[in-house]
């Protein structure tokens, strides 16, 4: 029974629901949107909290009846106040626990629990959908601090309005008319004084709501700057930057000490003023209700009632306030969260864009430009089409266009002008994940998670048996070193996990695993950049049969180079400031003594197969 209460108050919200639309760039519209579909849930904690505050008046009620009722003391005194004295053991013992209970349990197992993986999940969805330049352009850290402090930040402060707002109100207002009941002189007393108080309030709360935003802010930078360090702490000991670092994590820390000494001087005169207030509710109160007394206006039971309010109001004074602070602390950061995660999409669907199924593989370029936002780089009115199955190698100096033309096929960009065609449909017509989906691409720079290798190599398609996994693995040549992995929690083979980016592994074991990706994923479409850049000569050697095969019937577009791993195919192209100066086939190239016939004049010798493909 008891486990079936508490399973029902832990499912009353969706931990894990979508949004409806794009997060609001304003402070409450922002709240809504996070806690949509919650609202319902939050408003029944919120009236309970208010009930149990309210218990905190019969309580003084009860004590001020009792009293009154023991003064007044009789031979009878049980049989004549049998009810009082039932009603206030019944209360003690059974109501007031219950709604409390009731209070905890929709804050501990309803509300908290559930509201921080909703604002997580949706923060972390709309961060997702982001075009790559977002990420481009700030710390991976820093991305992910906020994204859990704008969650932790909404969480804390729903809970403590839920908490501590309903159950003060409920609280102050029926003290006021309890007061009322008692002599309108007294309450007129609380009510100055919580004038008094919300002007106290009023004046420190957007003071630390300011500063603790700063803090926020200084504290994200400082988790950015040591996640950067971290994450690049072979290239900061090849370079011998230690100190560099360690000074640049200086700076940032003092900020942060500067930011939070700033917070902390605001905080104390918050608290020194709070404490002041706080002490002068008791002698209003107690002291009008013994002035009263005195008068023959008021009995011992109101006395008792006026100081049991008193007390409890002035005791809750100090909570309620340093809550207060730590929810406007909260504000602050989900303020600075929301500079950073609610910026719109920069690259979306357009309306109606589709889902395909496995495409053909015809790519068109046509007339596309496309700068980064700037005057020059990228690629300036290129147009290429390849047919189905068609085999091209792309050929350029640094800088020359080439990554920016797979780029712009995988619309990670939009061209400035032009547009990109699959199968003769614009890529701006086709979803971004369904577009993505008919693309396997192999990077020199290969991305690997902190997962297992079987993860890693499941990523090209999540649905594959362990057989397929280790057959991909072969055609790659990575089965046999994966069988020799072992991890540091004594993990093996396609179990051992490969570390943050796949420290772990060589460049050319991380080439091979991304290879096994790739044909796992088996794309009609497959993008080799500098795929066998990190393999040696013998490695590559023993993989380039396994390519061949893999390309089959597939539209290819392989960057390269080392031109020998392009010498075959159908059709190559040299760009140079993103144009194309030259194309046609390996034999047509050298035979225009070109720019293709100076790269490989550059190459020749060291590289496996370059006899056989200039005898070809």
């Amino acid at each position: 029974m008891i486990n079936r209460i508490l399973t029902w108050f832990g499912d009353r919200i969706e931990p894990f629901a979508h949004a409806d639309g794009p997060p609001p760039t304003d402070l409450w519209p922002f709240f809504r949107w996070c806690l949509a579909g919650a609202w319902p849930v939050i408003g029944l904690a919120f009236a309970i909290s208010a009930l149990a505050g309210v218990t905190e008046i019969i309580t003084a009620f009860l004590l001020g009846a009792v009293i009154d009722s023991a003064v007044a003391g009789t031979d009878e005194y049980f049989t004549r106040n049998a009810v009082l004295l039932v009603l206030f053991v019944g209360f003690y013992l059974v109501l007031r626990p219950v709604i409390f209970g009731a209070s905890a349990a929709m804050n501990g197992l309803t509300v908290t629990p559930s509201v921080y993986p909703l604002v997580q999940s949706r923060l972390h969805r709309w961060t997702m959908g982001q075009a790559v330049t977002f990420f481009d352009n700030d710390f991976a850290g820093r991305i992910a601090t906020k994204q859990m402090q704008t969650a932790r930040a909404v969480t804390e402060v729903t809970s403590e309005t839920i908490n501590v707002v309903a159950f003060t109100l409920s609280s102050v207002i029926g003290s006021a008319v309890l007061l009322i009941a008692i002599d309108w002189r007294i309450a007129l007393a609380l009510t100055l004084w919580i004038v008094g108080y919300a002007f106290m309030f009023r004046w420190f709360m957007p003071r630390i709501r300011a500063r603790s935003k700063e803090r926020a802010a200084a504290r994200a930078m400082v988790t950015g700057q040591v996640v950067d360090t971290i994450t690049n702490i072979k290239t900061v000991k090849l370079f011998g930057h230690g100190d560099h670092e360690d000074r640049a994590a200086l700076d940032a820390m003092g900020n942060l000490r500067g930011k939070a000494i700033g917070f902390g001087r605001m905080s104390t005169g918050f608290r020194f003023t709070l404490m002041a207030l706080a002490g002068l509710l008791p002698v209003l109160l107690i002291g009008g209700a013994i002035l009263l007394w005195r008068s023959g206006q008021a009995t011992p039971g109101e006395i008792a009632t006026a100081g049991a309010i008193a007390i409890r109001l002035s005791q809750m004074s100090g909570w309620v306030s340093f809550t207060l602070m730590g929810m406007y602390a909260n504000v602050g950061e989900v303020e600075d969260g929301m500079n950073t995660l609610t910026p719109r999409w920069t690259l979306t669907d357009r309306p109606g864009a589709v889902d395909v199924g496995r495409a053909e593989g015809a790519l068109s370029v046509e007339d596309v430009t496309f700068a980064y936002g700037r005057e020059e780089g990228g690629i300036r009115d290129l147009t290429l089409t390849l047919n189905p199955g068609e085999k091209l190698g792309v050929v350029g100096a640094s800088g020359a266009g080439k990554s920016t033309l797979v780029a712009l096929i995988l619309r990670l960009y939009d061209a400035d002008t032009g547009r990109v065609l699959l199968d003769g449909r614009d890529i701006r017509d086709i979803t971004q994940d369904s577009l993505r989906k008919q693309i396997g691409m192999v990077t020199q720079e290969t991305a690997m998670f902190n997962r297992t290798a079987r993860d890693n190599i499941l990523y090209g398609r999540p649905d594959a048996t362990q057989a397929e996994v280790e057959d991909a693995a072969r055609r790659a040549e990575a089965h046999d070193f994966i069988l020799g992995l072992r991890d540091h929690r004594g993990n093996t083979g396609y179990d051992a996990y490969l570390g943050e980016r796949g420290v772990k592994l060589s460049g050319g074991q991380r080439q091979r695993i991304a290879l096994a990706r790739a044909i796992l994923k088996d794309a009609p479409v497959l993008v080799l950049d500098e795929a066998t850049s990190a393999l040696d000569s013998e490695v590559e050697a023993a993989i380039q049969a396994a390519l061949d095969r893999v390309m089959e019937n597939k539209t290819v577009i392989a960057i390269a180079h080392r031109l020998s791993t392009i010498a075959r195919m159908d059709r190559i192209i040299v760009l140079e400031d993103g144009r194309i100066v030259e194309q046609g086939t390996h034999a047509e190239l050298l035979a225009g003594k070109g720019t293709y016939a100076r790269y490989w004049d550059r190459q020749s010798g060291g590289f496996i197969g370059v006899e056989d493909v200039a005898a070809e």
